[in-house]
């Protein structure tokens, strides 16, 4: 799934191409990708429009428009945008033709990519937790959105209303830089351990962005290049292979049915919680 740092890739990559352009042609041929408003009134409101801003909040990229409405995109499991592919496939749900000749590809595998055309962005993205490398973002922030879940760290992060954009491989890492167990309750970390995954939050995504994003399975750059972030995975997706710091193999565990990745030496499940708890808090609502 393209999270906080692929789409950040998408939207730095596209801005040069798409801001100041306008969408001289839609063609949907997936009208499942379209929600909230018929797909013929999406492509007649959407011709002509001038973009005047490219953004990514969350997982979501964002098309400002002249007109003030919003294009909003989510790539959801397998979407990928492609800028002037040489060919299409059969997975393509949706081309943008743009004024300077160029065109965007909509391209899923699994068909749970969507786009929305909407007056306000607020009506879909106003329950998004705080943006991870915004200034504004601090260690207090982050222990108080935390101190509010008795469920197990990961499944925190994971939960776009308690910080946006952060994913399955990134989570894992920034647990793994910050010594956290997966499994540890998000309410009983200590000050210290919210300072080290504050900074390993931040330095995680940062990095991957350097990198370009993760092509751990579909997603690609616009211009069909892969990124390089998974490279670079210390337990990512890496199950069974040796713990880059101790020697340790890789463990997975499932945290709300979602693989979970750790080192069990570096990352080891403290006892102020007892194992069992924090299985039953896995199912907490």
């Amino acid at each position: 799934m393209p999270e906080l740092p692929e789409v950040e890739t998408i939207k730095n990559e596209l801005l040069p191409w798409v801001v100041g352009q306008s969408f001289t042609q839609i063609n949907i041929l997936d009208s499942d990708v379209v929600h909230e408003i018929p797909v013929e009134a999406f492509c007649h409101k959407l011709r002509g429009q001038r973009i005047v801003g490219l953004e990514r909040r969350g997982k979501y990229l964002i098309f400002n428009l002249a007109s003030s409405e919003v294009l909003i995109m989510h790539f959801r499991m397998t979407g990928v945008l492609l800028l002037n592919p040489n060919e299409m496939d059969l997975h393509t749900r949706a081309v943008f033709h743009l004024s300077n000749g160029s065109r965007l590809v909509f391209n899923d595998q699994r068909r749970f990519g969507v786009m929305r055309l909407v007056q306000d962005v607020n009506t879909t993205l106003a329950k998004l937790g705080p943006e991870p490398l915004d200034e504004s973002f601090t260690p207090a922030i982050l222990r108080e959105r935390l101190n509010k879940h008795r469920i197990p760290i990961k499944a925190a992060l994971l939960d776009q209303d308690v910080i946006a954009g952060i994913g399955n491989m990134y989570a894992d890492e920034a647990l793994f830089a910050a010594h956290i167990h997966p499994l540890r309750r998000a309410d009983t970390l200590s000050g210290g351990e919210i300072q080290s995954l504050y900074h390993a939050i931040r330095e995680v995504l940062l990095s991957a962005i350097r990198s370009k994003g993760a092509s751990v399975d579909t997603y690609i750059r616009p211009d069909g290049q892969i990124g390089t972030a998974h490279f670079y995975f210390k337990v990512a997706h890496r199950g069974g292979e040796p713990c880059p710091l101790c020697d340790t193999p890789i463990e997975r565990v499932l945290v709300r049915n979602r693989s979970s990745y750790f080192c069990p030496k570096c990352q080891p499940l403290t006892s102020q919680i007892c194992f069992t708890s924090l299985l039953r808090a896995q199912n907490d609502k």
